[in-house]
């Protein structure tokens, strides 16, 4: 049998920077095929009674994560940008435009480095991922036709978004990033290798 994850991430999500930018190298060596399944977290969190991210709700919480990040970064050699409260670009980003883009470019393959260029706008640059102009050079860049865009912005994309919220809901993801094994939930950049080990069994 195949060994198989679905990998879930939100764009505005801090450590799915991390791990997105780690599975690629670290699937390929243990011979694990991944699903990349972008979603939104707005919707998850409500369902918690959130109105924003737990590191704005919980400011020890935050500050946390903002140095752990860091850190962790560092450990990995990615390149990281701090967030800081009077930057120009809110926290959590709105990465909406992001996912449904992304669902264009993985179905059409050039979606994975999309996804990796729109963290590294965000996380190692400080970039505002909302901006239709940014998107759209990246989109560029990473291979996408001149139509994938409207393609994104297509009422029937913008349904597959919401599914992929709704499975997310019925698999019982409250955060990201998250992979899926099986029936077996891992979430957290630091669950990644667990999760892939699993998937080797």
């Amino acid at each position: 049998m195949a060994k198989q994850m679905e990998f879930w991430f939100e764009f505005a999500s801090t450590y799915s920077y991390l791990s997105i930018m780690r599975l690629g190298d670290l699937a390929r060596d243990r011979g694990v095929a991944v699903t990349w399944r972008p979603f939104l977290l707005g919707p998850i969190f409500a369902d918690q009674g959130w109105s924003t991210s737990p590191f704005n709700l919980y400011p020890a919480k935050g500050d946390y994560m903002w140095r752990d990040l860091e850190r962790r970064a560092a450990r990995f050699g990615i390149p990281f940008r701090r967030w800081v409260p009077d930057h120009e670009v809110p926290f959590p980003q709105n990465g909406l435009k992001a996912a449904r883009l992304a669902l264009i470019g993985l179905d059409a393959g050039w979606g994975q480095s999309f996804c990796q260029s729109v963290y590294q706008a965000q996380f190692a640059k400080g970039a505002d991922i909302a901006d239709l102009d940014l998107l759209g050079r990246l989109a560029e860049q990473a291979g996408a036709p001149a139509d994938a865009p409207a393609l994104a912005n297509a009422e029937a994309n913008k349904l597959r978004l919401k599914a992929n919220v709704e499975e997310a809901r019925a698999k019982g993801l409250f955060g990201a990033p998250s992979f899926v094994v099986g029936d077996e939930l891992f979430w957290g950049d630091d669950r990644l290798e667990d999760a892939l080990d699993w998937a080797v069994g």
